[in-house]
């Protein structure tokens, strides 16, 4: 391959692996916060960042990343033990965190209903396996750390994930014309948006009143 070529997989993997990094590190905060030891806040790290991969593995009865690539567990690692050494001066980077999460939230649940999609799932189902791919490493931070999961507390992070999905499955009708890599971007780029706006305006579905 020339030098100058585009290769679409690398950035895709690049992007993969900077995602499994900042989940990792969201979850070594958590594990971090509850004042785990070292330990703990690795393992919290890992299964946040490795986690929903996992669960859509699962699901379309693949192995799952964490067995079969040494790439993702490492990146897990590495920077769950950042998180450990350099949690003070991370506190401060909360916004970038913010961003970084749910650019991540965006990207897996895009590569998961993509996968559900590949393995001859139903529109619905494939949506099912991106929202899970997406959200299932935030639930098992969350339950870990002895948190209602966020997925229950702030409405739009599971909504904005389903989005997504649903304009990835309902695309892929058309990806011919549109493209698959426009595709999921206007994908990504959706979820992102939601998650962030969500986040900006406090956007929440009704709670009852006591």
């Amino acid at each position: 391959m020339e030098p100058s070529e585009f290769d679409p997989s690398l950035l895709m993997l690049s992007a993969e692996l900077v995602g499994t990094a900042v989940f990792a590190a969201s979850g070594a905060s958590a594990a971090v916060g509850k004042r785990l030891d070292l330990f703990g806040v690795v393992v919290i790290g890992v299964l946040c960042a490795l986690g929903g991969g996992a669960v859509r593995d699962v699901l379309i009865d693949a192995k799952p990343l964490l067995l079969t690539d040494w790439r993702y567990p490492l990146v897990a690692l590495v920077a769950s033990l950042f998180v450990f050494w350099f949690h003070p001066a991370l506190s401060r980077m909360r916004p970038t965190m913010i961003v970084l999460d749910a650019a991540g939230l965006a990207l897996f649940t895009v590569v998961g209903t993509q996968k559900g999609l590949d393995f001859g799932f139903s529109v619905y189902a494939a949506c099912i396996v991106g929202v899970l791919s997406g959200i299932g490493g935030g639930i098992l931070r969350d339950v870990l750390s002895q948190e209602i999961p966020a997925v229950l507390r702030e409405d739009f992070y599971a909504m904005a994930a389903a989005i997504g999905a649903v304009i990835v499955a309902v695309g892929a009708r058309w990806e011919s014309v549109i493209g698959h890599w426009t595709l999921a971007l206007i994908a990504i780029a959706t979820i992102f948006v939601v998650r962030l706006v969500a986040i900006r305006y406090r956007w929440q579905a009704p709670k009852p009143n006591f």
